[in-house]
């Protein structure tokens, strides 16, 4: 009988639960057009000073140069080899040498782990796979995932810059069926992230406004690490953004700019109405988050906004108008 693990006397499960306790893995997974790239250059640029506290991070330089081959189906050659299982095996390789590097934390940021802006537009609906793509994520990085961040951001702002991103890079000028398609589309945030977490349900789930956290980098960094010092170098660094009006029709070939409303500022794809319900189905999401999310997932609080406490500041309560104190009306009385 082969007896597995002699050297160490360890069982597999006690292996992967020692490797859990000993570096913590995050993944931050996105949405698109929620300062992600921005958030990825931050730490990019700040990697090595970071690396001197014990934390690691891997990019979508690094995610998408191979590392992630294998754990979504598609398209590949035939070669009889089990494609899911290898990348399991090359990203436990990876995280063991972060390990040994001294890494105590391991931040792991690419947005296309929840999908793609192209995805969700064609189906007219929001990351409708996330939950089969995140727990094939799961399933390779084996139980060394930790906590998983979401950033949010409100349904209407999120389209606009969904749309004006694809429209940039060739995907076709919106028309008012399409418009209405994604404003009655069924599913919302809440079904996202309810999603992320029954596919990784041992993993703290940490959802961050992109209104609160969307410029503020640094901000993020240590809610999600609790760094004591979070480098502000390049925290103001803005990638990606969505170009305005004038700047969306120099980019697009005549035929199509003429389908874009005239003006300039920023592009309003959506009627004062269909924003209205956009925001309303947000608002919803945001305060069954605020009521606990039924236990799912940990709404992540502006650091800079702090509680009353038990006993709050009680503000004089007067009558509106100060003339108004002793005044009766007339015939009262």
């Amino acid at each position: 009988m082969i007896v597995p693990f002699p050297l160490t006397g360890l069982r597999p499960a006690a292996l992967q639960q020692r490797s859990r306790s000993t570096m913590k893995v995050i993944l931050h997974t996105g949405a698109h057009r929620c300062a992600t790239t921005s958030f990825q250059e931050y730490m990019r640029q700040n990697a090595q000073g970071l690396k001197m506290q014990g934390l690691g991070f891997w990019g979508p330089f690094r995610t998408r140069n191979g590392l992630f081959h294998g754990i979504q189906p598609g398209p590949a050659r035939v070669t009889g080899r089990n494609l899911a299982q290898r990348a399991r095996g090359r990203l436990q390789l990876q995280l063991a040498n972060c390990r040994d590097s001294g890494v105590h934390q391991l931040l792991v940021s690419d947005e296309n782990m929840m999908g793609t802006i192209r995805e969700n537009l064609r189906l007219g609906d929001l990351y409708s796979g996330v939950g089969e793509r995140m727990a094939r994520f799961s399933q390779a990085f084996g139980r060394t995932v930790t906590d998983v961040a979401v950033s949010i951001r409100s349904l209407d702002s999120y389209w606009t810059s969904a749309l004006a991103y694809a429209v940039a890079r060739g995907h076709r000028v919106p028309s008012p069926a399409q418009l209405d398609r994604l404003v009655q589309a069924p599913r919302s945030w809440r079904d996202v992230i309810t999603d992320i977490a029954c596919a990784l349900p041992d993993a703290r789930l940490h959802v961050l406004p992109f209104e609160t956290f969307g410029t503020r980098p640094e901000a993020q960094l240590t809610a999600l690490t609790g760094v004591e010092t979070a480098p502000m170098t390049h925290a103001r660094v803005r990638l990606n953004g969505s170009l305005c009006l004038q700047d969306l029709r120099a980019s697009l070939p005549a035929s199509v700019a003429a389908r874009l409303p005239q003006g300039t500022g920023r592009w309003r794809p959506f009627d004062d109405t269909q924003a209205a319900h956009l925001r309303e189905t947000y608002a919803d999401d945001m305060m069954w988050l605020a009521s606990g999310a039924d236990g799912t997932a940990l709404l992540v609080q502006d650091p800079d906004k702090l509680a009353a406490g038990l006993n709050p500041p009680r503000y004089d309560l007067t009558r509106g108008r100060p003339d108004d104190k002793q005044r009766r009306m007339a015939g009262s009385g």
